[in-house]
């Protein structure tokens, strides 16, 4: 691949994975423009988790040190008997929402048909994940004014919008973070607190990934498609993508819905659906 191809497709990663309009469903797009498919393709999109996943580290990363202290602190809670400080509640509400959604993911990637994973993966499944659950966000964000902040954060609550995260792990063009601020909006927490929390608990799921497309490109064929060095270039561009699209995203929902969110979704839909047989893509 081109060093610009290299350098849209992360771009495109690190700017909408954290905002709620699907970065599955962009790095699709692109890598089709590009013939950019199958394996290839699925380790270009994880290793640039690396990148987005160092950027919410570094955006939130008071709230990630707290979690770390917090973590040993819950660790010696069985022996300590203390109440739990914000930071091991925090850490706690991070583990509990992590391992359906990691459970469901290798079993997509190891016992799911690879027929079956290519029509997930189609791009009328993306367009129809991007409408759906774009209006589900707009419903979810709608209903009316609530006030939750992290100090009502539950382990029932945290477990629920962990979980969603599954969804997203079948089903490109649903969007991770879209899935799990639409749960948490729908649970009663201020917007960006939903959104906070969606990327805290993301970092398990994206390390995760990174690690899975790190290590695929280790093993890439020299002469191949991809190789490890296009990763590392894919992983940079997507950190500093990242941190830009995190500090955009917590400055609007300071300030207005999740309506233009859901309305760029719509038309981004619409468009896939529109274009998909004249171009292509897929």
């Amino acid at each position: 691949m081109s060093l610009l191809q290299l350098i849209i497709i992360a771009t495109l990663q690190g700017f909408t994975e954290w905002l709620p309009i699907s970065s599955s469903a962009h790095v699709l797009l692109a890598s089709g423009y590009f013939g950019l498919e199958g394996r290839d393709e699925l380790l270009i999109n994880a290793v640039s988790n690396l990148g987005t996943l160092a950027a919410m580290l570094l955006y939130f990363r008071k709230d990630v040190a707290s979690a770390v202290v917090g973590g040993f602190e819950l660790a010696a809670a069985p022996v300590t008997r203390r109440p739990l400080s914000s930071g091991a509640r925090l850490a706690l509400c991070i583990l509990v929402a992590t391992p359906f959604a990691l459970v469901v993911a290798a079993l997509y990637e190891t016992v799911l048909p690879a027929e079956v994973q290519d029509a997930l993966r189609s791009a009328y499944t993306v367009a129809g994940a991007t409408i759906f659950f774009g209006a589900l966000l707009w419903w979810a964000d709608a209903r009316g004014a609530r006030n939750r902040t992290e100090a009502d954060m539950t382990v029932w609550h945290a477990i629920l919008i962990g979980a969603t995260q599954a969804i997203a792990a079948i089903i490109p063009g649903t969007s991770r973070s879209g899935i799990t601020m639409t749960a948490a909006r729908a649970l009663g927490y201020e917007r960006a607190e939903a959104a906070r929390f969606s990327m805290l608990i993301g970092a398990p799921i994206l390390a995760a990934a990174g690690l899975y497309g790190a290590l695929g490109l280790m093993d890439a064929p020299e002469g191949g498609l991809v190789t490890l060095q296009d990763g590392m270039i894919v992983a940079g561009v997507a950190f500093v993508t990242g941190l830009a699209s995190i500090a955009a995203l917590m400055a609007i929902l300071r300030r207005m819905s999740f309506l233009p969110f859901v309305i760029y979704r719509f038309a981004l839909g619409i468009a896939l659906i529109l274009t998909t047989p004249a171009l292509g893509l897929f």
